[in-house]
């Protein structure tokens, strides 16, 4: 079910990495919800930043362009506490990146694991999908994937997400961290309008 390597003893930001569809922003938004942490998808940190969508960035800029801005907004948010940080797809090809991810501090990288096809599917669902033209090219997506998946499995924890609901996941992360994650101090939960115990 699960990775773990050299997991740190105190957790104060949790990055979630995978393929699209994996399921980082739905499973991201669910633990932050639970910790009383904030939640940042880098993707969609970067479309409020440049004013674009991801896809238009890609056409007008191209990718080394647009890895740039994603290992700038990584750097930005990700050694921020109490945050958990759901990185874009292609993310972790960045060296800059990946050499960002390796300074964190009190920092947990979990890889959210699934089959290409059901990601595939995951991402035909959601909303916009028709504008995803990548996801008719199976032959590319797994040739990313390939590519990629030496660098996912780098993370500290891996969780096979397949057969689990995004509530069962966030749940196994939890689990995977008990006594391990820093919560906000008790005045700062009120303050932001976070339920404490």
């Amino acid at each position: 079910m699960r990775t773990e390597t050299n997991l740190p003893v105190k957790v104060r930001r949790i990055v979630l990495t995978g393929f699209m569809g994996a399921g980082k922003s739905t499973t991201g938004a669910l633990l932050a919800q639970k910790l009383g942490w904030g939640f940042l998808d880098t993707d969609a940190a970067i479309e409020a930043r440049a004013g674009v969508t991801i896809a238009q960035l890609f056409e007008q800029r191209g990718e080394a362009a647009f890895r740039a801005l994603e290992t700038e907004a990584i750097r930005e948010h990700a050694r921020t506490e109490h945050l958990i940080l759901a990185l874009g797809g292609g993310a972790v090809e960045a060296e800059p990146t990946r050499d960002a991810l390796a300074q964190l501090d009190h920092a947990c990288i979990i890889f959210l694991e699934a089959p290409l096809e059901l990601m595939v599917a995951r991402c035909i669902a959601q909303p916009g999908a028709a504008e995803r033209p990548v996801l008719a090219d199976r032959e590319g997506l797994a040739r990313r994937l390939a590519a990629r998946l030496p660098h996912y499995r780098k993370a500290h924890l891996t969780i096979a997400t397949s057969e689990l609901t995004p509530q069962a996941v966030a749940d196994h992360i939890l689990e995977a961290l008990s006594d391990r994650c820093v919560a906000p101090p008790r005045a700062m939960r009120e303050k932001e309008g976070v339920a404490t115990p």
